[in-house]
């Protein structure tokens, strides 16, 4: 799977954001990153100019305004570094050329509908996407910000919707599970009323030998919450990685639990662990090309794959809605009476 880009940059795009739009490979976009800013910054003292502070959209809450703010780029393009990034450009291909990023033979698609994002995207109007979980959200084991998977599904979706007005959030905090997280899904999830919430849950608790029992209470609440104000709702069970593997009682429990949970309640679920093992035992890829060093998180590859999977569950969703395929009640979002 390759995507091609012209190498013009839109104004107000730093050559750091095209590169990540290009999916360079990490090495070759951190240099480069490092020159743009640098020579954004003479750039702007040369001229003398002062920033000028963005407004805030009123239509949006203080903290989307936040991130959209931290995740603005750098006015302003050198044009020695434009050259560099044509060089590195032509030299470097994406990031799923050495190793193609497949769907699983044969799985089916457990994300379900998603009716009320997809009906949002295909009726153009704005989408909020909130990635929820633990360090694997977050994006631990990514070589630079842009390559988490809340940012490459941004991307994706982006590409997809050029139109669109898209904000994905990521609200990952390392360490975290289901005790953690839901001290902070009120504040930080549901009071941003999102369309569609992607909620990473359980390595930790596999890790840490938490009760399954009370885990399962927690997620049910969590969910029920959730959906009480609206939003589809996807779970995201553990990885396949040797950390989590190497307790494949505790990590087979979880997967199931987290199933249970999802037929139980008619949310979606990204199967994770199953995906991450068909790239091992079936596409024969060495577990050390999508999981880091520590065994644990996943790598620039890793995220990649994972958020092209999911952005293409999303991207089938509003195909179903925009040719009329009516959505079965059973999977729809659940709202309790």
């Amino acid at each position: 799977m390759r995507f091609a880009f012209p190498f013009r940059p839109r104004a107000g795009r730093s050559l750091c954001a095209v590169a990540a739009l290009l999916l360079l490979a990490p090495l070759a976009v951190a240099p480069l990153c490092a020159q743009t800013g640098q020579a954004d910054q003479h750039a702007a003292l040369s001229s003398g100019a002062k920033p000028e502070a963005a407004k805030p959209d009123a239509a949006k809450p203080a903290a989307i305004e936040a991130d959209a703010a931290n995740q603005q780029p750098r006015q302003g393009v050198a044009a020695k570094a434009l050259d560099t990034v044509k060089q590195v450009a032509r030299s470097a291909s994406d990031i799923f050329h050495r190793v193609p990023c497949h769907q699983p033979k044969g799985a089916a698609n457990t994300t379900g509908s998603l009716p009320h994002v997809a009906a949002k995207l295909a009726a153009g109007k704005p989408v909020i996407i909130i990635a929820f979980g633990s360090s694997s959200t977050q994006g631990y084991g990514s070589s630079a910000p842009e390559f988490t998977y809340p940012n490459r599904l941004a991307a994706q979706l982006r590409r997809q919707y050029p139109s669109a007005d898209i904000t994905v959030l990521n609200r990952g905090k390392g360490g975290e599970d289901a005790p953690e997280m839901m001290k902070r899904l009120q504040t930080e999830v549901i009071d941003m009323h999102p369309d569609m919430v992607i909620w990473q849950v359980g390595t930790n608790a596999v890790l840490r030998n938490l009760d399954p029992v009370e885990t399962a209470k927690q997620v049910e609440d969590g969910v029920a919450r959730i959906q009480a104000d609206g939003a589809d709702l996807v779970l995201v069970d553990p990885q396949y990685s040797p950390r989590v593997t190497e307790r494949p009682e505790s990590a087979r429990g979880m997967v199931k639990l987290l199933g249970r949970i999802a037929a139980l309640r008619h949310v979606g679920i990204f199967p994770r662990f199953e995906v991450m093992r068909d790239w091992h035992e079936k596409q024969a890829i060495p577990i050390s090309d999508f999981v880091t060093a520590d065994g644990l998180h996943m790598n620039d590859w890793g995220y990649a794959c994972f958020a092209q999977l999911l952005g293409d569950d999303i991207i089938r969703s509003v195909g179903a809605i925009k040719i009329g395929v009516n959505v079965p009640a059973d999977v729809r979002t659940y709202r309790p009476m």
